[in-house]
This record gives structure tokens, C-alpha cells and sequence, in this order.
């Protein structure tokens, strides 16, 4: 079983197995567990199990998309220490104001145990264990050219202004 908190170890459980554990767990103890995203989201808001290198949710407002994404980012920065991320958005203020500070965004999401540090002068979030997400505009696709990272959180990308590029470059 991993290291960690029982939170941690829940959030790495698929879908069927986290329910078998839980079925048998009276209701009031389950109060604490109402932070775990995999307790609450649905299925559809889950990144989907086995390998794959691109997840697209397609969904209207209010679907919980950022959310989906902020989660997910979170995991995969508290799972692999070190891992690092770019979060890319049509401008940098999406990217800020949405993606890290918006009201689903990473800060939001974030356990006060694991809560990372946005240094936006360098356009940069830190988490506790070493991770980093860095922020870039599709409209500067050039800045995408050169870092290297695990993984890439893109939103809204039918609103980027240059997509072919950024998305070259990303890739």
C-alpha cells in the first residue's frame, strides 16, 4: 500500500475499487472524506484509467471542466514529486485568473497539506514536494519551444489565438 495520508491512498484507487472500500463505511465517517475529488466528481470529470496521452473534455459551461483539470494536475503533482507541468491558455491572465486563482483553479483545489505556491512574477506554482507548473499563452507559442515537462493542462482551446503553433510547439 503507498505511503501517505488515507486521502492520498483513496485518490489512487480506480473508480470500482474506491466504492467497494467505501460501501460498508458508515455515513458519518465519511464526513472528512468530503474533500477527496474522486469521492464527489462524476465519472465523466475523472481522467480515464490505463495509458493515454491526451484527454479531451468537451462539455458546456458549468460541466466542471476546471475543476476536472485543477484535480487532476494536483494529483499528478502530489503522486510524482518533481513532476513538471505547463498549463497553457489563450492569454497569461487566463491562465492566472482560471486556471491558478479562479474559484475551481489550482489554489482552490488545493489541500491545506499540499497547498503550492504561486509565484506569478515568474509565471511559476510550487508545490510542497518539489512539482512545478509553469504558465504560457497560445498567443506566444514561441515560449512553449525549449521546456520540457510530464504533462500539460491546455484550456480552452477553441479559444486560442494561434492554436496550431502553441500546440506544436507543446507537443
Amino acid at each position: 500500500m503507498p505511503e501517505g495520508s488515507v486521502l492520498e491512498r483513496l485518490a489512487h484507487l480506480s473508480a470500482t475499487d474506491l466504492a467497494r472500500v467505501l460501501q460498508d463505511v458508515p455515513p458519518d465517517r465519511l464526513e472528512g472524506l468530503s474533500r477527496c475529488w474522486r469521492l464527489i466528481a462524476r465519472p465523466s470529470q475523472l481522467a480515464p484509467d490505463g495509458a493515454w496521452s491526451q484527454w479531451l473534455i468537451l462539455a458546456g459551461r458549468g460541466f466542471g471542466k476546471t475543476r476536472a483539470g485543477a484535480e487532476w494536475v494536483t494529483e499528478r503533482a502530489l503522486a510524482e514529486p518533481g513532476a513538471r507541468f505547463a498549463l497553457v491558455g489563450a492569454t497569461g491572465h487566463d491562465v492566472a485568473s482560471v486556471m491558478i486563482e479562479g474559484e475551481s483553479g489550482l489554489l482552490a483545489v488545493a489541500d491545506p497539506d499540499f497547498e503550492p505556491e504561486w509565484v506569478s512574477s515568474r509565471r511559476l506554482l510550487v508545490w510542497p514536494n518539489g512539482s512545478q507548473a509553469f504558465a504560457f499563452s497560445a498567443a506566444e507559442p514561441n515560449q512553449l519551444r525549449g521546456p520540457q515537462f510530464h504533462y500539460a493542462w491546455c484550456d480552452e482551446l477553441a479559444a486560442w489565438p494561434k492554436p496550431r503553433a502553441a500546440w506544436d510547439n507543446l507537443r
